[in-house]
């Protein structure tokens, strides 16, 4: 072979190392971008979890408020009935413990 040949080859081959080394650069930066951009999506993905947690979870103690506050009401209704029914019969059970203390016998 001549020298030129030789050093052609040499060429060639010190191109391909230089090549293999910037594709092997590339794939590095790939990867890392992938990566970075991966985690980014992940972060945004959890924000967007949370606040649609936050959301659901407003609106769920919204709902049972308004659901606490109705059964407030319909308690007080009830008590209130009660309290009126046993208000009219107060006079008939003064009546009839006077009865049992004091008796029939009395005229």
């Amino acid at each position: 072979m001549s020298l030129e040949a030789v050093q052609r080859v040499t060429e060639a081959e010190e191109k391909a190392r230089t090549r293999r080394a910037e594709a092997a650069e590339a794939c590095k930066k790939l990867v890392s971008d992938a990566e970075e951009a991966g985690k980014a999506k992940l972060e945004q993905a959890r924000r967007a979890a949370e606040a649609q947690a936050a959301e659901v979870m407003a609106k769920a103690e919204s709902a049972a408020a308004k659901d606490a506050q109705a059964v407030e009401q319909e308690t007080q209704q009830a008590c209130d009935a009660l309290r009126k029914a046993a208000a009219g019969r107060l006079d008939d059970a003064a009546a009839l413990i006077i009865r049992r203390v004091v008796g029939d016998s009395c005229p």
